[in-house]
């Protein structure tokens, strides 16, 4: 009878036990879905990313990565300045997964890294600054090119009151000089005069305490620190606003680009998507950028 007994038990035993299996299967199967969800954007993601370059995207990629950061705990973006010359640098040499700019590439960088691919994610507006005491309210393109090759070296020459005219422009390593240089001066050489500033912030508090200061910023930039003067542009006086650059109004604009090695992947694709993305845009727009959505 204790033999009977044990079977018994044993086969009680074997029964509950493959119950459990089934219940178990049953419960996975439940949550596995049908296989048609896609899991939620970044989830599991992790690593870290490194990304330096323009101080001019500087602000959209700190904000940027701050975010991205609370949607992907697992994930540490590092974020650098430099200028744009620094983070195409960076990324052609394999130093950093994205370099930041705020012009294109040129020509030698293209001969040097060849395998590099932009990606715009906003559109800015270089505007041309003086200290808020200044009476000056618009200058043509012309005048602007003069102030920043010497021919205008005097406020009262510009229709301002006698003063000298403090020129300040950017460091070589900066996308915005490069885009100012083509753009504005249209290649003419600097005034020899002219105070240097390796960021976009410095540029701004340098004029904002300096008088009889001129320099330029990207829109971000603008506070009331510091008088953004509007571009004359077919004797219409336009100031410089996200509404101009997305009318196409006001004649100083560029885009902002992330380069990677390559067609993006992985983090880089990730972070890219998200500041292209809603969320991304409206930093971007927060920012005073115009979105690129």
């Amino acid at each position: 009878m204790a033999g009977l007994s044990s079977v018994r038990h044993g086969g009680a035993l074997l029964l509950v036990l493959a119950l459990l299996v089934v219940a178990v299967t049953f419960a996975a199967g439940c949550t596995a879905g049908t296989g048609d969800e896609t899991p939620a954007p970044g989830a599991g993601l992790s690593g870290t990313l490194s990304v330096t370059g323009s101080t001019t995207v500087l602000p959209i990629a700190q904000l940027a990565a701050e975010a991205f950061m609370a949607e992907n705990p697992g994930v540490d973006v590092q974020i650098g300045g430099g200028g744009s010359s620094v983070g195409i640098q960076a990324v052609g040499e394999g130093t950093a997964d994205i370099g930041m700019s705020s012009r294109d590439l040129k020509e030698a960088e293209k001969a040097e890294y060849p395998g590099l691919v932009g990606h715009t994610v906003a559109i800015d507006g270089i505007a041309v600054i003086v200290n808020p005491a200044n009476t000056v309210e618009s200058l043509t393109p012309d005048q602007v090119r003069g102030i920043y090759n010497g021919t205008y070296t005097a406020w009262d020459q510009v229709g301002g009151l006698d003063g000298e005219i403090v020129v300040v422009g950017r460091d070589s390593a900066s996308g915005t000089r490069e885009y100012f240089q083509e753009a504005v001066m249209q290649k003419d050489a600097f005034v020899e005069t002219q105070l240097e500033k390796n960021s976009n912030g410095a540029m701004a508090q340098t004029i904002a305490q300096t008088p009889g200061a001129i320099g330029y910023v990207g829109l971000g930039y603008l506070d009331n620190t510091v008088k953004g003067l509007s571009i004359v542009v077919n004797k219409t006086a336009v100031p410089p606003t996200v509404e101009t650059v997305k009318a196409g109004t006001y004649p100083f604009s560029r885009g902002v680009v992330m380069f990677t090695k390559g067609e993006a992947t992985g983090l880089s694709k990730a972070y890219i998507e998200f500041i292209l993305g809603p969320d991304g845009q409206a930093i971007v727009e927060e920012e005073g950028f115009v979105r690129v959505d």
